[in-house]
């Protein structure tokens, strides 16, 4: 179907309203000999703010306050990220991408089938560390968090998929990894590719220590699932797996 530009013009406005309104004030100094703008310093800056009536016309003229200010500078970061390379692909989307979302903070969704891994575990837990088999996992993450939850199975996940808990220490009962020590170095640039290859990295490459709030997230022992599997190399037996509640279009939402 082809839109006119009249068609998409009602389509806005339908869906849009005006609901504020800018005006900026700068502080000009003339120079008195040549009657010129002066520019070479940075003029003062004064931003009033109007809400906008239901006649579409500016209303309650006050100065900008602390609260919108943040929220515009909460847009305009975000239309700087887009702009930017954060979370852009650099050719063809990598088949392990689920779900995108560029705005606000910003977070991708992405899925890793069974593999084998290193894992590091804390002496007192007497697992040794090294090669051993994991399941499927399902990765949310932005800047400064991530969630990690198992899949069973290999085949990449649909919106239907039932998510079950990560069978790990250091997880928490939504799926939030506490990452102790680790520095999060991930900036408004990095790429898809790069975001996600990090997070793994960060995750895999802490020690697991401890459980979080006593929830279990596995169906036997977690100390002794992981001693069984750590340099084994056994399959990981999903039928440990304990579901939590939610599909991955509900961690989409």
């Amino acid at each position: 179907m082809i839109m006119t530009m009249k068609n998409v013009s009602r389509e806005f406005n339908q869906q849009y309203v005006p609901y504020k309104a800018l005006l900026m004030y700068k502080c000009v100094e003339e120079d008195n000999h040549t009657n010129q703008y002066q520019n070479d310093t940075e003029p003062q800056i004064y931003v009033e703010s109007f809400d906008i009536g239901k006649q579409g016309k500016p209303i309650n003229a006050h100065p900008l306050s602390v609260k919108e200010m943040l929220g515009l500078s909460e847009l305009l970061q975000s239309t700087q990220e887009i702009k930017g390379g954060y979370l852009k692909s650099r050719g063809i989307m990598p088949n392990k991408v689920l779900y995108i979302n560029p705005q606000n903070n910003g977070h991708a969704i992405w899925y890793t089938p069974p593999q084998e891994v290193n894992l590091f575990f804390i002496d007192s837990l007497t697992i040794p560390s090294g090669k051993a088999k994991i399941p499927g996992m399902v990765w949310k993450a932005t800047k400064e968090s991530i969630q990690v939850f198992a899949i069973k199975g290999k085949a990449k996940p649909t919106e239907k998929t039932v998510l079950c808990h990560a069978p790990y220490f250091n997880t928490s009962n939504n799926g939030t990894v506490c990452m102790g020590t680790v520095t999060i170095n991930i900036d408004r640039n990095t790429a898809l590719e790069d975001f996600m290859a990090q997070w793994e990295s960060y995750f895999f490459g802490s020690y697991f220590s401890h459980s979080i709030g006593g929830h279990s997230n596995s169906k036997v022992n977690i100390v002794q699932l992981w001693q069984g599997q750590a340099g084994t190399g056994k399959n990981f037996p999903q039928e440990v797996l304990v579901n939590n509640g939610m599909n991955l279009k509900q961690l989409m939402q």
